[in-house]
């Protein structure tokens, strides 16, 4: 008797909890979905605003500071923007590991480590203090070479008629470097100077000491030109200059010369490997014609194959491998 009454009164006690949360949905059950077991306020929907959380939101608990407090992510954000918002040495200077890192060489973390083995020098000296800056025209060295504060770039341009490269302090309108002022690239330097009416292709770097390099008159660089003169060419001229010409007491070697195939006579191909300036009009001034058109096709190696007139683009690692070797 004792076990049904005390049953009885269970199952009867059941029902009408049930009835009553059940009518009081909106009361009794949120009220005592607030507070748990311990009497302790719950993280769900009641937990008090501005004190730190475990759940997202800028209360989030991301970490702790070191006194062991812990720290929210609104907390975090604002030290953050007050780090970034001293002031820095406004001097023209940055940081060693930054300039090493700018330069595409490796990451600033390893960076530390190379100044730290002793690997770079500034302006001759050897430097292993962490933190040491230096001026944009700094001359730094990493294992002896040197190297500047930005990625080495190099592009290929397929040169349009009408603009010029200019020389270093002449001022022009339409100049070969505005047409690679979309690539972005910051004191980029041109290799093989066309004239203004003179098409074909042209090299562009921030690199200059391969600039610097590749445009010395004494190179031996490959490049083929077809041009367009103003009649005929004839053979026995064609003879003389495959044989050599003098310009201006020096024998200039014409590597190749030939009438461009299913071309006019007067269209002639002609492969010559100095760096001279204007070399090509001064061999054809020399036996009397006068070039019309002229187009550099070859450049060092490099083609205009998948490159349209007025167009740009950057070089494979191996065709930058391979300029290092000329």
């Amino acid at each position: 008797m004792g076990r049904g009454n005390e049953g009885a009164s269970g199952k009867g006690s059941g029902r009408q909890g049930g009835r009553d949360s059940g009518g009081s949905k909106g009361g009794n059950r949120r009220n005592a979905g607030s507070t748990d077991h311990r009497g302790k306020s719950s993280s769900r929907g009641n937990a008090p605003t501005g004190k730190p959380t475990t759940r997202g939101g800028k209360n989030q608990v991301v970490g702790t500071s070191r006194s062991g407090n812990p720290v929210t992510k609104k907390e975090y954000i604002m030290r953050k923007k007050s780090e970034g918002s001293k002031s820095k040495p406004d001097d023209g200077t940055i940081r060693l590991n930054k300039f090493i890192s700018n330069s595409g060489i490796c990451s600033r973390r390893d960076a530390d480590i190379y100044i730290q083995a002793g690997s770079v020098t500034v302006n001759g000296k050897p430097v292993s203090e962490m933190g040491y800056r230096v001026k944009l025209t700094d001359e730094v060295k990493f294992d002896g070479q040197n190297i500047q504060p930005y990625k080495k770039q190099y592009l290929l341009l397929n040169k349009p008629k009408g603009f010029i490269a200019p020389r270093k302090g002449e001022r022009a309108s339409k100049t070969v470097l505005d047409l690679m002022q979309s690539a972005g690239v910051a004191n980029l330097h041109y290799v093989g100077r066309l004239g203004r009416q003179s098409v074909g292709l042209m090299l562009f770097t921030n690199d200059l000491e391969m600039a610097n390099k590749l445009n010395n008159p004494n190179l031996e660089m490959r490049k083929i030109y077809q041009v367009a003169l103003d009649r005929s060419f004839k053979h026995e001229d064609l003879m003389q200059l495959r044989n050599g010409m003098a310009i201006n007491g020096e024998i200039i070697d014409v590597k190749e010369i030939n009438y461009v195939e299913d071309g006019r006579n007067n269209e002639v191909g002609i492969e010559i490997h100095s760096g001279k300036d204007n070399i090509v009009q001064a061999l054809f001034e020399a036996v009397k014609y006068e070039i019309k058109v002229l187009d550099r096709v070859v450049l060092g190696g490099l083609t205009k194959k998948d490159l349209p007139r007025g167009h740009y683009r950057t070089l494979t690692d191996q065709e930058i491998i391979n300029l290092k070797m000329i």
